[in-house]
């Protein structure tokens, strides 16, 4: 099974990223963590896309704040899909970092989840490695079940607590 390799940019992003690790060990799905930032430590954060693919990595997660630069600096140097998480902080509370994060130019693609969404960001990772991987499917479509379920449970209660 292909590795995910979650990047953040600080270790401020920590709390964000253990979201996504909380999903990925659900599901059973191998990762790496680094701090790796686009501007402090450029020539890291190269080399660990660069050589990523033949590391085992299938899906690259960057998570970054303010500028957030790491996503697209971590996307130039890899075909791997990358998927950036804009971590809130700063003077517009993430916006910025969003902003940073979406706009890439035409070439070098990277999907966004929204700001600190660390557990969609990790779920996207399952589904692209679910291409090729039906155990995962199979997680995947089960929470995807149970989490139906739950949403039901609270509809057929809300009755009561009117």
């Amino acid at each position: 099974m292909k590795k995910v390799g979650i990047i953040m940019g600080s270790d401020s992003d920590l709390p964000i990223v253990q979201k996504a690790v909380k999903e990925l060990r659900a599901f059973g799905i191998p990762f790496e963590v680094h701090v790796y930032s686009a501007h402090r430590t450029p020539e890291a954060a190269r080399d660990f896309a660069v050589g990523a693919r033949e590391r085992g990595f299938g899906v690259i997660i960057a998570a970054a704040g303010m500028a957030a630069h790491l996503a697209g600096a971590i996307a130039a140097n890899t075909t791997l899909p990358v998927i950036g998480i804009p971590c809130s902080g700063g003077r517009v509370d993430g916006i910025d970092a969003l902003l940073s994060t979406v706009q890439m130019p035409s070439g070098i693609p990277v999907a966004t989840v929204a700001i600190d969404g660390g557990a969609n960001a990790a779920l996207l990772a399952a589904q692209i490695l679910a291409v090729s991987e039906e155990e995962i499917a199979r997680k995947l479509a089960e929470k995807r079940a149970a989490d139906a379920r739950a949403v039901l449970e609270k509809d057929a209660g809300i009755a009561g607590r009117l």
